[in-house]
Order: structure tokens, then C-alpha cells, then sequence
């Protein structure tokens, strides 16, 4: 009986084994985009982008969503073994019962059996479990193209926000140069003015498009540290630390 038992158990052990495949999930960072990385390579400043973009929180959502439908595929396989049922049954009578012999040993394995073997076959199971399965395999379909999908927009939206980045920082530039020059024009009518030779309301005219530069200036260095927030958010680290050195 002990062989019996032993024999079942290791059967009930690999059919599940065999039923369910393995999948190994060893920290909060694993994801199935990790593996496609390969830092030792040079890559274009956009490509650096979007991987590093890939670390997003939103991205990883989509990424642990094929993981759960992968999961819930298995389960959905395995859950044949739900019909098979084993239980034991340990009391006095039954430790008591290797010993003993006659009419009362025999009395005993039939109202006190050790062991008890039950298949219990409700009568659309093949039809349920086969559905199931289909059912599982559809969803993990899903979750691949949801994926595919937020990927897409992922890659648009980094690089969009690289291109804004990009053009708010040599907008910036352009008027910090517009600035400088409205700078040395008011400082020069500062002198003239000084020395007698520009009348007054030239003398504001050239503060005033000083000033008017100077106010574009701080709008448009506003404009360029907002951006730049914007991408750092998608990107998880400063944008400093990508860009090549100069």
C-alpha cells in the first residue's frame, strides 16, 4: 500500500510539473524587455532615450500584464488536475491495522481505509477546460498587442518630448543672444545719453527694448526648464547624464 501511495503521489507530481511551464520571476525588475538591452553597443542619442524610457512605470504595467496572462495560461492547462482528489485517513484502528488479522482487521479496512483514490468527471469538463484554455491564450494575445501598443506611444512621446527639449533649448539660445545685443545697445545709449548726444525718449526706447528682450528671455528659459522636466520624467534620470560630452 505504502508503494501504492508513493507511486500515486510522484504521478500526480510530473503530470503537474508537465502541465505547468516554469517560470522563474526573481525581483520587483524583472520584465521580459530587459533581456532585449545591450548597453555595450553605441546608440543614437533617440534609441538611448526610448530605452531608458522602457523603465517607465506606465511601460512596466503593460509589461507585468503578459507576465499575468502567461500565468493565468498555465493555470488554465493545469486545471485539469482539479478532478483528482486523494486523502488519508490516520487514527488508532488504522496505525493498529498492519498488526491485526481475522474478521476484525478485515471489518476495520472496510469502515477505516488508510487511503482514498477519487476522480470526480463533471459532464462538460472537456468542453470547460478546453474553452478555458483558448479563453487564457486569447488574453495573453491581448496583453502582447497591449503591450506592442503602449510601446508605440511610449516611443512617440520620448521622442517628442526630445524634439520639444531640443527646440525650447535653441529658441533659448537665439533670444539670450537677442538679449545680449539689446543689452549693448541700452548700455551705449546709457552713454550717449550721458554725454548729451541721444535725447531722452531715445534713451527709452533702448531700455525699453532691453527690458522687452529680458522678459522674452525669462519666458522662454521657463519654457526650456519645462521641457526638459518633461522628458527627464519619462527617462527616470537627468538628461545631463545621457547626452554625449562636449
Amino acid at each position: 500500500m505504502h508503494k501504492l501511495l508513493t507511486g500515486t503521489l510522484l504521478l500526480f507530481a510530473a503530470l503537474a510539473t508537465l502541465t505547468t511551464r516554469a517560470q522563474v520571476v526573481t525581483g520587483r525588475n524583472t520584465s521580459t524587455y530587459h533581456g532585449n538591452l545591450d548597453t555595450s553597443r553605441p546608440t543614437d542619442i533617440r534609441e538611448r532615450l526610448v530605452q531608458l524610457a522602457l523603465q517607465n512605470p506606465n511601460y512596466e504595467i503593460a509589461d507585468r500584464r503578459v507576465l499575468v496572462a502567461d500565468y493565468e495560461l498555465a493555470r488554465a492547462k493545469g486545471g485539469w488536475l482539479s478532478i483528482l482528489s486523494a486523502s488519508g485517513n490516520l487514527n488508532e484502528l488504522s496505525i493498529k491495522q498492519g498488526s491485526g488479522s481475522g474478521a476484525g482487521s478485515t471489518a476495520n479496512n472496510l469502515f477505516f481505509p488508510r487511503y482514498n483514490f477519487a476522480v470526480t468527471l463533471p459532464l462538460d469538463f472537456f468542453i470547460t477546460r478546453a474553452n478555458d484554455v483558448k479563453v487564457a491564450r486569447q488574453n495573453v494575445y491581448i496583453a502582447e498587442a497591449e503591450k506592442n501598443e503602449a510601446y508605440r506611444k511610449l516611443r512617440r512621446d520620448v521622442l517628442s518630448k526630445y524634439e520639444d527639449y531640443l527646440m525650447h533649448k535653441d529658441i533659448l539660445e537665439l533670444q539670450t543672444r537677442i538679449a545680449s545685443g539689446e543689452y549693448t545697445d541700452y548700455k551705449l545709449a546709457e552713454t550717449d545719453f550721458r554725454d548729451g548726444t541721444i535725447t531722452a525718449e531715445a534713451f527709452k526706447t533702448a531700455e525699453t527694448n532691453y527690458y522687452t528682450q529680458e522678459m522674452k528671455k525669462v519666458e522662454l528659459q521657463r519654457n526650456y526648464n519645462v521641457s526638459k522636466y518633461e522628458l527627464e520624467l519619462m527617462i527616470g534620470v537627468p538628461i545631463d547624464d545621457v547626452l554625449p560630452k562636449k
